[in-house]
């Protein structure tokens, strides 16, 4: 015998392994040693942090300290103050009253700067915040006692203006402040807007003086600050009045706008138009100045001054226009407002100026809607009035009415946003760059793209409906519609490339889905327009092409693939399926007829599938295949005869496309079931009721299947080859058992399952030994239930509860040998297939 490795190798990796543990055997010594060392040492007091803090904290208490007396007596001082002002007011002459005002004023606002400069900031704070309180009372006092006879709201407004006047000099002053200048910009918005309340106020007077509120707002904001106050350090609260500022601006002027949009829509003559009109164009102007002033708020100023350009011009078209034209007239503003991008204001001006255009836009597009609808969906009112005769017209085709306004705009409104898309698409690259990356201008122009075309294709769409043409012309718009749609899908070229085939996927199926139950009016409409369809769907699903789609500039987009091919071929077995039905209607065959005819389309996809073999489209092509078999079965319903035929025949394709590998295991199944379903119904047809007679083929079947497989596999569950089986029989069986009052079927059932149950035992079978057994312990109960019963009835009403209990207890006291016999019952099931 020859030692691998050599001996001599061994020998070293030995030496090599000692000497390590040599080595680590020191090391754990030398450890240990330290360690007792350590553990012979008197333990030494813990370190004294204690006295660290203790000597630390003198140093800081005095500020901290400091701090929470000063905050105390200032509350406390203002508190008495008020208290004092309140109370005891009635006690003091003229001149004692103004000298208390003075005093304790001039003290709440004087402390803070001495505070500011012992560097107790917060304290300061508070003490101010008290004393801008002390100026509120001291304005409510002095209307209370010296100005009585002035209006409330008047005095109120002139009060804020002074008080914010105040505040914003005493908080310039004292530039370590925080709070003077927010709430001196706070206040500062509601002298003008109390001064109109006050004066009888209308929806223009609010917003005037809210517009004229958002001016000064927006001159305070726009002022510089001078060099000596710029520094943040030195005067924090710069930062946050000047953003107080913007928002004021931005909130005055956006409720000014939006209430004198609401003037507008209710003026109902150019005279009553003219105030909004012009209140709108100054909140336009503002918006457009400080959009050229500040580049950073340039875009949502823009924005809104297009907007309200837009609500004031259309407004005024509006009250001379019919009413079913204004949205027109505000579309058209919005397309004048974009021919502003192509001038040479700054870049965020004119994107502000875009985007007001597009929601515009977008918010006129529900206008057509309900014609857009109207058209898709109208067609479904047919179906309750099919081959009823030509129509007069495409409305009483459709069976809707619409208001004449939306009938002439809708057209209009939507070629208009088509038209604005595509001028967006076209001024994309002009707007974009430096602002975006190139790849999301690509998918906005795309977009921009596609959605010109679904808007054009819907213009088109509702031009029978809003000039109530012909019912042929009717029928031919969305037929030639969704034969140009399905070409662009098939052959993608130019700038759309993938994105508009996608697009033309989308339509041409809608277009499909609106005419068909539009051409039921006749016969000769119905057959030629599924007979269309069928074709143009037929030929896009051969024609599409798989390649990279080729788009203007010779770049190659992502091919459309598969399943796009797979998606129209089951619309045109859909289509195919719809023509049969409708052609064996035009037949004159009953339905049942109509449910055998049904049955060619899957097996004429079945035919296909064998052609195809391992194509990606032949799955979903025979699924749809089946989807109308499902029909057929559902047509034959009324007639179990004709139903057990179409299951039967139904079964035959299946078997037919069992002959497949790749279908044998599915189609083998469904075949089967079909040939099953065929049996019971034919034997439902003829009056049978024995469940037997409908299981006991099944189980036998399945128990021959079940062997075979077991001689193949005897590895294989007996759960697996004979569970099926014997549940197809034994389930019924035992539910017409149960139900039965003869002694027959009891009899024989609990026979066949003490057969199962003692061949499962004897063959060491889980399946028969566990489902005869459960199925014999039923029917014995089922049998003695009716003796049990009366024993029970004649036995005390105390003794069952008593013996469930000494049943409990025995099981208790013996739970353990219990759980020992059902580990061993587990087992032994265990060890059996």
């Amino acid at each position: 015998m020859e030692n691998v490795p050599h001996p001599a190798r061994e020998l070293a990796l030995i030496d090599q392994e000692l000497h390590r543990m040599e080595t680590r055997r020191g090391q754990l010594l030398t450890r240990r040693s330290y360690l007792v060392t350590v553990l012979a040492r008197p333990a030494a007091p813990p370190p004294a942090t204690h006295a660290t803090a203790s000597t630390a904290s003198p140093a800081a208490a005095p500020p901290s300290a400091q701090n929470v007396l000063l905050t105390l007596g200032g509350v406390l001082l203002t508190v008495a103050a008020i208290a004092f002002t309140l109370v005891s007011w009635g006690h003091l002459g003229i001149g004692g009253r103004s000298a208390v005002l003075t005093v304790i004023t001039l003290a709440a606002l004087a402390v803070p700067a001495v505070l500011l400069r012992r560097g107790l900031s917060s304290t300061a704070e508070a003490v101010a915040a008290f004393g801008l309180v002390l100026t509120v009372l001291d304005a409510y006092a002095l209307h209370a006692v010296a100005l009585s006879g002035v209006d409330g709201l008047r005095y109120t407004a002139v009060a804020c203006a002074v008080l914010a006047a105040l505040w914003g000099g005493y908080g310039a002053l004292l530039g370590g402040l925080r709070g003077p200048l927010p709430a001196a910009v706070v206040t500062a918005q509601l002298p003008l807007l109390l001064w109109s309340v006050a004066g009888g106020w209308t929806l223009s007077t609010v917003a005037w003086a809210l517009l004229a509120t958002a001016v000064l707002d927006t001159a305070v904001a726009l002022w510089p600050l001078p060099r000596r106050t710029a520094n943040p350090a030195r005067h924090p609260s710069r930062r946050a009045a000047r953003g107080l500022v913007v928002a004021a601006a931005f909130t005055t002027a956006g409720v000014a706008l939006s209430l004198a949009a609401w003037s507008s829509v209710d003026a109902g003559t150019p005279a009553a138009m003219a105030e909004p009109a012009v209140l709108l164009l100054t909140g336009a102007a503002l918006g457009l100045f400080v959009a050229r002033r500040a580049p950073e708020a340039a875009f949502g100023c823009a924005a809104g001054a297009g907007l309200a350009l837009v609500v004031a011009v259309g407004g005024l078209l509006r009250t001379v226009v019919p009413a079913g034209w204004a949205v027109l007239g505000y579309l058209l503003c919005a397309v004048g407002l974009l021919a502003l991008v192509r001038t040479r204001l700054p870049r965020r001006v004119r994107q502000g100026l875009g985007a007001a255009g597009g929601a515009v836009t977008a918010v006129s597009l529900p206008w057509a809607l309900p014609s857009v609808v109207a058209t898709l969906l109208g067609g479904a009112t047919r179906v309750t009035e099919i081959w009823s005769g030509v129509p007069d017209g495409t409305r009483a085709a459709l069976g809707v009415r619409l208001a004449s306004s939306w009938q002439l705009t809708a057209p209009l409104v939507l070629a208009t946003a088509a038209g604005t898309l595509f001028f967006a698409y076209r001024l994309l690259p002009r707007l974009a760059p430096d602002i975006v990356p190139v790849t999301d201008v690509r998918r906005s122009r795309t977009a921009a793209l596609c959605g010109a075309g679904v808007l054009g294709w819907a213009t088109v769409l509702v031009v029978p409906i809003v000039w109530d043409l012909p019912y042929a012309v009717a029928l031919a718009v969305p037929l030639g519609l969704t034969a140009v749609a399905l070409a662009l899908a098939v052959r993608p070229r130019g700038p759309m490339g993938t994105a508009g085939a996608l697009t033309a996927l989308v339509v041409a199926p809608a277009g499909a889905a609106s005419v068909a139950p539009l051409s039921l009016a006749t016969r000769p409409a119905t057959l030629t327009v599924l007979v269309t369809l069928s074709a143009l769907f037929a030929a896009a699903a051969v024609a599409l092409r798989s390649g990279p789609v080729q788009g203007r500039d010779g770049s190659e987009g992502p091919a459309l693939g598969e399943p796009v091919r797979a998606l129209l071929a089951c619309f045109c077995v859909g289509l195919t399926t719809a023509l049969v039905v409708a052609a064996s209607a035009a037949a004159g065959l009953p339905v049942a007829g109509v449910a055998v005819a049904v049955l060619a389309v899957p097996a004429a996809v079945a035919l296909l599938g064998a052609r195809l073999r391992e194509h990606p489209v032949a799955v979903p092509v025979e699924i749809t295949g089946g989807a109308a078999g499902l029909l057929a079965a559902g047509l034959a319903l009324g007639s179990l005869p004709v139903l057990a035929l179409v299951l039967a025949l139904g079964g035959v394709i299946a078997a037919g496309t069992a002959v497949r590998v790749e279908r044998r295991r599915v189609a083998g199944y469904a075949a089967t079931a079909l040939f099953v379903a065929a049996t019971w119904v034919r034997l439902g047809a003829s009056g049978v009721s024995v469940p037997e007679a409908y299981t006991l083929p099944v189980t036998v079947a399945a128990l021959a299947v079940g062997v075979v497989r077991r001689r193949r596999d005897p590895a294989a569950s007996s759960w697996t080859a004979y569970g099926p089986g014997l549940a197809a029989t034994l389930a019924p069986s035992l539910l017409a058992a149960w139900g039965d009052p003869h002694w027959a079927r009891p009899l024989l059932l609990g026979l066949a399952a003490l057969a199962l149950t003692l061949a499962g035992a004897r063959l060491r079978l889980r399946a028969p030994l566990v489902l005869g057994g459960a199925v014999l312990a039923l029917v014995a109960l089922h049998e003695l239930a009716p003796y049990v019963v009366q024993v029970v009835g004649a036995l005390p009403r105390w003794l069952p509860p008593a013996l469930a209990g000494l049943l409990l207890l025995g099981v208790g006291a013996t739970y353990e040998q219990r759980l020992r016999d059902a580990r061993r019952v587990r087992r032994s099931l265990g060890r059996m297939r």
